[in-house]
């Protein structure tokens, strides 16, 4: 995921929130919003419940990795807030992108 793909101000995160639709299950909260920016930017979450920085920080780069392949991130114009659970902890990596996938496919279209 390139840096203008991510959204980093608080601002950015706070706006998203409200303006968008939220999508739930029990590994991630998934906010949606239109944008007018030409391209999709993600923004993550990770509670410290979650984990210490170490486990945090994995858990990012396995979600970042999991909206690589399954967003196109120049077909449409939204910014996505993601929002880890800690049931997150207890799937694979493959189980918990098949789960961000089902959230994010109602809204985005596939690669």
């Amino acid at each position: 995921m390139k840096i203008v793909n991510r959204i980093k101000k608080s601002d950015e995160f706070v706006l998203t929130i409200k303006k968008g639709r939220a999508y739930h299950n029990q590994q991630f909260t998934v906010h949606i919003a239109k944008s007018n920016l030409g391209y999709t930017r993600i923004g993550l979450s990770v509670s410290n419940r979650v984990g210490n920085a170490v486990v945090r920080n994995r858990i990012k780069r396995q979600v970042r990795a999991m909206c690589d392949s399954l967003i196109n991130y120049n077909d449409q114009s939204l910014d996505i807030v993601i929002v880890v659970r800690k049931p997150y902890l207890d799937g694979g990596f493959y189980d918990n992108k098949s789960l961000l996938n089902d959230l994010i496919s109602v809204q985005v279209g596939n690669k």
